[in-house]
């Protein structure tokens, strides 16, 4: 099991928490969501982790500015959640991709032509990141060309942005259906392939994790493109975050260990990985008040 390691514990351990922080696309897609919260997921996505506790992990270890630079990859938002995010990313002069979801996330239920005008509406409001859902339909009725096309028109609308395609694997209806809509994906020129939406009954598994790093590596054999892979949906604790940056090292190389090819799509995830790493600076629980809800 990956979780048995001995490559995790203490300062390993350490280590490959933090990697998933700088891994992790942090998300807020609920139906109640307001600039505030956005405010609040921006603001946080550029402090992931606090000052107090970096130094104490790494004091004497590293530069003191490697402390202030550490941030998650990218925030993801819903499209009239744009320009809340790239506005106040502006304003803390932060670098930081903004991530789109759209085509009618997250049934993907839509007419071909309002899906394009959606990604058209996110690029145009300063996402440069698109992640679009495909039509699981055409997946179970076995219409590769048709979802090939689909995706193509989708790449060609995203522009300049890179664009992640969601599979919906829960909704698939097999390994080799996933195996299948994954080439399709990237030979559709997909920069990712992701998990889920995070809204089906399954989403992110290590099981359906394999097929898709076994897709990409033979994709990769057969083409010299590398395509990145992000996992998103039920990704809540520390020991999910390690099992599937374990996963893609033991699949597809320590060169796949970065946020251009590497992410994990989660909210809940990092305050896990503070409480965590709090723990191992100081060998204690933080009190109930050091962690705030995004």
């Amino acid at each position: 099991m990956l979780e048995n390691s001995p490559e995790i514990g203490g300062q390993f351990e350490t280590a490959w928490l933090l990697k998933a922080v700088t891994c992790t696309d942090l998300t807020t897609l609920a139906g109640d969501d307001t600039s505030s919260n956005v405010i609040r997921l921006c603001t946080k996505a550029v402090n992931p982790i606090s000052k107090e506790i970096l130094a104490k992990l790494h004091e004497n270890e590293i530069e003191k500015k490697f402390l202030y630079d550490i941030t998650t990859a990218a925030v993801c938002v819903y499209p009239s959640r744009v320009p809340d995010a790239v506005q106040h990313l502006t304003k803390l002069n932060a670098k930081l991709p903004v991530a789109s979801v759209a085509t009618g996330f997250p049934s993907g239920q839509y007419p071909l032509s309002t899906k394009l005008q959606e990604i058209s509406y996110c690029v145009s409001q300063g996402a440069s990141e698109i992640d679009v859902v495909i039509d699981r339909s055409l997946v179970l009725a076995q219409k590769w060309e048709q979802l090939y096309n689909e995706i193509k028109q989708m790449k060609i609308a995203c522009g300049p942005a890179h664009m992640k395609t969601i599979l919906a694997v829960g909704e698939c209806g097999s390994f080799d259906n996933i195996y299948k809509a994954s080439l399709v994906a990237m030979m559709a020129g997909s920069d990712f392939i992701k998990t889920s939406t995070g809204k089906e009954s399954v989403n992110a598994t290590l099981p359906v994790g394999l097929v898709m790093c076994r897709a990409i590596r033979n994709f990769h054999s057969m083409t010299g493109i590398k395509v990145g892979l992000k996992p998103a949906g039920g990704i809540r604790l520390c020991e999910d975050a390690i099992n599937w940056l374990k996963l893609v090292k033991h699949e597809l190389g320590s060169e796949w260990l970065n946020p251009k090819l590497f992410r994990i799509g989660a909210s809940g995830l990092l305050i896990d990985i503070e409480k965590r790493l709090f723990y191992l600076a100081n060998n204690r629980q933080a009190p109930s008040y050091y962690f705030l809800a995004i």
